[in-house]
């Protein structure tokens, strides 16, 4: 239980700063210092959460890396299924902290979507929405399977390369998808949203499901394939 409550904590906190930092600066790319400020907030959050509740849940804190762990044969069903159920609930709690933060308090929310994932950089495709978010998990998910490798011994080293990772896929992703390679944390802002009023991040959020499950797998097939001995 304690590793559920610790994934749970987890997810709560990307949420609040990595989508709370969205919803405040923006995520224009024309800006530029927004869009950065987001990607480096996301990415921050998880070195943060590596050395606190790492030792305690590994820090996955997102379904898609639970899923590529899985394949990876580093936990088991039961494990997966907590941790995703865990990670949701997580995803919706930090979204209703920004939903009180923001509502009640008057502050303005440049994304008017609770940091909710979207389309509108790909023109509304959800084919290259789909796209865009396997190849980034893919990146995101090697990433994490190679630095936490056993024979890799990366050791305390591995948060940071895993936060620096997550920062370089939202400086690409932002101003396609604003980047979710994170199914939970696509999940909660759009319910949120949806329950504020607007639905719209609700109809697109499949892809964010789908999108890094595709990539999650694949990388796990992959690493697997190339480090195995023989």
């Amino acid at each position: 239980m304690k590793k559920y409550i610790a994934e749970f904590i987890g997810t709560a906190v990307l949420v609040i700063l990595g989508c709370g930092t969205a919803m405040l600066v923006g995520c224009d790319a024309a800006a530029g210092g927004g869009y950065i400020l987001t990607a480096l907030a996301f990415g921050l959050v998880i070195v943060g959460m590596a050395y606190c509740v790492g030792n305690i849940s590994g820090c996955h804190i997102n379904p898609a890396v639970s899923l590529g762990v899985l394949l990876s044969g580093g936990m088991d069903v039961k494990d997966f299924i907590g941790y995703v159920i865990s990670q949701c609930l997580g995803a919706f709690a930090g979204a209703l902290v920004l939903m009180a933060i923001f509502t009640s308090g008057g502050v303005t929310d440049m994304t008017g979507e609770f940091g909710s994932n979207g389309l509108a950089g790909v023109n509304g495709s959800a084919v290259a929405g789909l796209l865009v978010e396997a190849v980034l998990t893919f990146i995101f998910v090697m990433t994490i399977l190679g630095v936490t490798d056993k024979k890799a011994n990366h050791g305390s080293f591995a948060g940071v390369v895993i936060g620096f990772t997550l920062t370089l896929v939202h400086i690409l992703g932002i101003g396609l998808t604003g980047t979710s390679v994170n199914p939970a944390r696509s999940l909660g802002p759009a319910i949120v949203a949806a329950f504020n009023g607007n639905a719209a991040p609700l109809g697109c959020v499949w892809v964010f499901i789908v999108g890094p499950l595709v990539g999650a797998a694949l990388a796990a097939v992959v690493y697997k394939a190339l480090s195995s001995e023989g």
